[in-house]
């Protein structure tokens, strides 16, 4: 029997799940400050809207489309077909390739916030109370052996037991038990922000644009950001799209992962940047930059009453969002794999998880034994880069532009708009469908090429 979701609000849950992962919790505040708070907000929800729809609403219908994953999927369109056509079954690969990549450093990631879940319960709070005393906790964490190595392979544990269990019995199930409880604490913890002394300084940095901070990067910025929040180009929307069962109204389920994924950044925001202001003021929020979670936040908690609370549940609410978005990174794997190799899934996951550790120990070991290691120091802009930095870039800033670029050629002169969008209406209204033709047609491609040359140093 194919794997598929149970129903609509299973696949919903877990396509949020997806979505909703360190890229909402970690990366959107620290964008949002340090792009000039409102007119980030602003010019993402924008993007959001338009850009970022149009690509989640094409990866999910290929993937309904074909009941396949992203090497089946685009070599079912373009199988028996000569040319370019032909040449673009490339883009299968390079959406495949991107979670293999990044599932061994989110693990790394994951295994740093499992141990501030253990670090916050069992410490005094007092010891993050000075930005030296984070920096240094953090630093040393890192940069020890065997603490990170053990974290990391028990974050690793989590996910393999949950995809183990298959898509609904696994995935859905932990999705639907998750998600709910995530939403809770993150709307809890913005409460308790509301209430911070100095907070209100931090809402109005963050919800007033300021239209002087306003640049093309703030675009590029909040493009980037997008691959993130919304788990496109990597595989994951297409393999959850041929999980969908065909009676689902795929227009009315994407709405509503785009609602939940947009609604969370926002309250990421709203929990976090007003926290920061209260603490240090804006330039502590413009400042934060990567290190926000690590090492601003625990400092934030530690100035604060009840913070040692608040900044357990803090942490739990990050792991949650890891996890869930970690899962859904490793079953594109499994898939793939599975599919591609023509073997059973428990196969597939034993593959898996060999690639993790092999990569994952490395990356870890980037911090002790190969710290002195930086891949592409042949690159003056990016000599210094570490490990996970290296794969962070390759996958998120080169790999995902280009795999979103061959899914919109795929879709608009392969399959056709016309064709593609009936199959996505299904004699339903689709009160979106012009801002998605308009998109895939004009936007996308210009867009996805000014993140490409941007990251990539040609354009400044």
């Amino acid at each position: 029997m194919k794997d598929q979701f149970s129903s609509k609000i299973g696949y919903v849950l877990a396509a949020a799940g997806s979505a909703v992962g360190l890229g909402n919790i970690w990366r959107f505040p620290y964008l949002a400050a340090k792009y000039g708070g409102g007119i980030f907000l602003i010019t993402y929800l924008i993007l959001v809207l338009t850009f970022g729809y149009a690509l989640l609403i094409s990866e999910n219908g290929l993937g309904r489309m074909t009941g396949k994953g992203p090497i089946g999927t685009y070599r079912y369109f373009t199988q028996g077909r000569s040319g370019f056509p032909k040449f673009l079954a490339i883009g299968g690969w390079i959406n495949a390739l991107v979670p293999l990549i990044i599932v061994p450093y989110y693990c790394v990631i994951g295994g740093w916030v499992t141990k501030y879940v253990a670090a916050l319960t069992t410490n005094p709070i007092s010891n993050f109370a000075s930005q030296k005393a984070c920096s240094d906790y953090f630093g040393n964490f890192i940069s020890s052996t065997w603490q990170p190595l053990c974290f990391f392979l028990l974050f690793m544990a989590i996910l393999v037991i949950v995809v183990a269990f298959g898509v609904e019995k696994g995935i859905e199930r932990f999705n639907k038990i998750l998600m709910p409880i995530l939403f809770v604490m993150i709307i809890g913890i913005c409460i308790y922000c509301i209430f911070l002394p100095g907070a209100k300084a931090g809402f109005v940095y963050y919800l007033k644009p300021d239209f002087s901070k306003f640049s093309y990067m703030t675009v590029v910025a909040a493009m980037g950001q997008l691959f993130f929040s919304l788990s496109i180009a990597m595989g994951i929307m297409i393999t959850y799209g041929s999980y969908m069962r065909k009676e689902d109204n795929l227009v009315s389920n994407v709405n509503q992962v785009e609602f939940f994924d947009t609604a969370v950044a926002f309250l990421a925001g709203m929990m976090i940047i007003p926290a920061v202001v209260a603490f240090g003021g804006e330039k502590a929020a413009e400042a934060a930059g990567p290190g926000l979670v690590f090492v601003t936040m625990p400092q934030v908690f530690a100035n604060f009453a009840g913070g040692r609370i608040v900044g357990v549940f803090f942490f739990v609410l990050v792991l949650f969002a890891a996890a869930t978005s970690a899962i859904s990174l490793l079953e594109t794997n499994v898939q793939t794999i599975s599919q591609e190799m023509k073997i059973s899934r428990a196969r597939a996951i034993a593959i898996c998880v060999v690639e993790i550790i092999a990569i994952g120990v490395i990356t870890v070991l980037g911090y002790s034994v190969f710290k002195n290691f930086h891949p592409l120091a042949f690159i003056e802009k990016y000599k210094g880069m570490d490990i996970l930095d290296t794969l962070d870039f390759i996958s998120n800033n080169v790999m995902m532009p280009i795999a979103a670029i061959f899914t919109t050629i795929l879709v608009v002169a392969v399959i056709g708009l016309e064709k593609f969008s009936r199959e996505i209406r299904q004699d339903k209204k689709w009160y979106r469908e012009y801002i998605f033709q308009f998109c895939m047609r004009v936007a996308v491609i210009p867009c996805l090429l000014v993140v490409l040359l941007q990251a990539t140093g040609i354009l400044h």
